[in-house]
């Protein structure tokens, strides 16, 4: 029997395909579809069990609705591959694989299996039946033309569920960060939220405040070890404590060159105060007006901290113990600022001193001598000597 083709270039290649095609490959239309089910299950590891269930409906639908689709309908038609009905069959075949975790090499492995099995198959019943042998060639370019369809309809119905579960993931996991800052959340609640965020709760946890303007692509930086959420004017991370030198490392170098502070270390119940923490280094900065780019440590820096919690009283402090240095010239003033907090820092230690002063051992004590003058007995009281060196500490000087 000779078939000749009369579809256009431009036409897809079942168009090519005649009506007599469809007609010897109906009878074996069942066959066809065990033989691909058992490659797919012989051939494909994570398919190799009883199609039963839901996954075996889908996967046996699949095939038949391709099979269908494919030989009995399309050859001799200028029609797209798939029908509605069709497209959706394939959407929840991708979106099936998304939602087990499965990745989806597995199932285009099992589209390839299909294409080739399909091909080998009703080839042989092309020639069995005494068809022309040049209806291989369109037969065989409509088979895989038509998986690449149904394979792309399928990736972009997992890249899509994939994308909704991330979504969802990360919108729990937002409101976990906020349920574990609230303070007011028992543990079950947050054991719950966690669970159900699918985040494993650390014993111990720090927070990271970082900037908005530094914060694009923290989540991507941190990966699955954190919960990220933005807030008005700056993005909290949270993840599970860094343990020694090497964990603080590998903190810091996530964190880059991004301007952050990392709280101290507190029981997740905590979480609250690590973040407190680190947001009032980042307030100390702000308003000293410096940006210092990296991770900066709550913990290195806890005494001028403590000295920034309270502005005001400190200011109050130092107008009283610096009083005494009020009616000297400005020039004066600040020699003996700068020599009062070395010497009180060196614990008197004259050589010390003037070593980083880059001053005569007997300029410091001539100093020494005038600020013995001007404070009296002060300097002579460890409580008065302690609040002098706070308050020079603070920036006071």
């Amino acid at each position: 029997m000779t078939i000749r083709s009369t579809a256009s270039d431009d036409a897809p290649p079942w168009a090519g395909l005649p009506a007599e095609v469809s007609q010897a490959i109906r009878p074996h239309l069942g066959e066809i579809v065990e033989q691909i089910i058992g490659a797919i299950q012989r051939d494909v590891p994570a398919y190799a069990r009883p199609l039963e269930g839901d996954f075996g409906l889908a996967v046996r639908q699949g095939v038949e609705v391709a099979l269908s689709r494919l030989l009995l309908e399309l050859p001799g038609q200028e029609e797209a591959a798939l029908t509605r009905a069709g497209r959706l069959v394939y959407q929840h075949l991708g979106r099936g694989e998304a939602r087990t975790g499965r990745p989806l090499e597995a199932l285009l492995a099992a589209y390839r299996i299909g294409a080739r099995v399909a091909f080998r198959t009703t080839s042989q019943v092309a020639v069995d039946e005494g068809l022309d042998p040049t209806v291989l060639l369109p037969l065989g370019e409509s088979i895989f033309v038509y998986v690449d369809e149904l394979s792309a309809t399928s990736v972009e119905a997992f890249a899509d569920e994939q994308f909704r579960q991330v979504g969802e993931r990360d919108r729990r996991r937002g409101a976990l960060l906020e349920l574990m800052m609230s303070g007011r959340a028992d543990e079950a609640e947050v054991r719950a939220q966690a669970a159900s965020a699918e985040w494993v709760m650390p014993s111990e946890v720090v927070a990271v405040v970082v900037p908005l303007d530094d914060a694009d692509g923290l989540r991507l930086v941190f990966g699955e070890r954190a919960l990220v959420r933005a807030r008005a004017e700056y993005a909290v991370a949270v993840l599970k404590a860094p343990v020694g030198p090497r964990g603080r490392a590998e903190v810091t170098r996530l964190i880059g060159s991004r301007r952050a502070w990392v709280g101290p270390v507190r029981p997740w119940s905590r979480a609250a105060d690590s973040l407190r923490a680190a947001l009032a280094g980042l307030a100390v900065e702000e308003r000293h007006g410096t940006r210092a780019l990296g991770a900066r440590w709550v913990e290195d820096h806890l005494a001028a901290l403590v000295l920034a919690a309270d502005p005001d009283l400190v200011g109050d402090l130092a107008r009283v113990r610096l009083a005494p240095l009020d009616s000297l010239r400005e020039s004066q003033r600040q020699r003996l600022v700068e020599t009062l907090f070395s010497w009180l820092r060196h614990q008197g230690e004259r050589a010390r001193v003037a070593e980083e002063l880059h001053v005569h051992p007997q300029t410091v004590g001539y100093r020494v001598g005038q600020l013995r003058e001007v404070f009296g007995p002060a300097l002579e009281d460890p409580q008065s000597r302690f609040e002098l060196e706070m308050v020079l500490r603070a920036g006071h000087r």
